[in-house]
């Protein structure tokens, strides 16, 4: 995908203007929340590489930052050096890196990945991430529910504990949406109560769920499942919104909206229940939405923000 062109200054002044004190005085609310927004480019459009993202963050108040493996691997010593003290400089923190691992094909190709995911875990930790993710399927053109299950809890277990050897957390996405649960021929996990039984047979102390609130609300959970979780069992979080004029079993994973731009979810119950245990991660939006993703970066990045800001600021 081509880099999106960059717009004008003026351009921005007018959003910066329409945004408001949500994006020029976005800062922590003193003993209320302990979490960070996060710049995560790629789920919203925009086509920076990872040391880009650091001036992208200042510019549209971002407080953590994306951690790329495979480009943190590619930087030259003295590179990688330099980057990692710039986001130090700018007290910018780490969102969860996606796993660098294919367990969704056959065992051979999950194999190479394992086989190499001890140096990606290696740099990760050097560059002090802490924290992993990636997400689950919730159905199967070929394994049953208790053959995916074991699947799972096997080949995410060994990357469990590659992972934990170098410190990081390994947390796990549920995905709600009805039609996909519909997609193949067997169900698979697809509700919080689920992924905690899942992660109990892994068993395994460093690894955690990934929320999302969009996965929350098409799964018919309630803020009281969520304050049922502990902060140590939350590796991130994802904040969308859903579609009006859907039902929620009409619902597409595919096309969600920013956080507050249908109202359809109850954010701020989402977000005080984050605040009332205490989560300490990153936030980031997540909505997969044309409209936006057809944005240049900057009017993309200026949209997320205000929205993201907004919810926060909800709590």
């Amino acid at each position: 995908m081509k880099r999106r062109n960059f717009i004008q200054k003026s351009s921005l002044l007018s959003m910066a203007m329409a945004t408001g004190s949500a994006w020029s005085m976005g800062s922590e609310i003193p003993g209320q929340r302990k979490f960070r927004l996060s710049l995560n480019p790629y789920a919203i459009g925009v086509d920076i590489n990872q040391e880009e993202m650091i001036d992208k963050a200042l510019e549209f108040n971002f407080e953590a930052i994306l951690p790329v493996p495979g480009q943190l691997m590619d930087m030259s010593p003295g590179k990688l050096n330099e980057f990692l003290a710039k986001k130090e400089a700018h007290q910018l923190t780490w969102d969860a890196a996606g796993l660098p691992v294919d367990f969704r094909k056959d065992k051979a190709i999950f194999e190479q990945g394992l086989k190499e995911l001890p140096k990606a875990a290696a740099t990760l930790r050097k560059c002090g991430v802490s924290r992993v993710s990636t997400w689950i399927m919730p159905t199967h053109d070929e394994l049953s529910y208790l053959e995916n299950f074991k699947q799972h809890s096997e080949w995410l277990g060994k990357a469990a504990q590659i992972l934990g050897e170098e410190g990081l957390k390994l947390g796990f996405e549920y995905v709600g949406t009805k039609n996909l649960k519909i997609r193949s021929r067997y169900p698979f996990v697809g509700t919080m109560k689920e992924m905690l039984e899942l992660i109990a047979d892994i068993d395994r102390p460093n690894v955690g769920i990934q929320l999302d609130s969009f996965h929350w609300y098409t799964s018919n959970e309630t803020t009281a499942d969520l304050e049922k979780l502990a902060n140590e069992q939350i590796i991130t979080c994802d904040l969308n919104d859903a579609t009006a004029g859907r039902s929620l079993a009409e619902q597409i994973d595919g096309e969600r909206q920013l956080p507050g731009d249908s109202g359809l979810i109850d954010l701020k119950g989402f977000m005080q229940a984050l605040v009332n245990i205490g989560y300490d991660g990153p936030v980031r939006a997540e909505p997969f939405n044309a409209k936006l993703n057809a944005m240049d970066n900057d009017k993309a990045l200026a949209a997320t923000s205000k929205a993201m800001w907004r919810t926060i600021n909800l709590v």
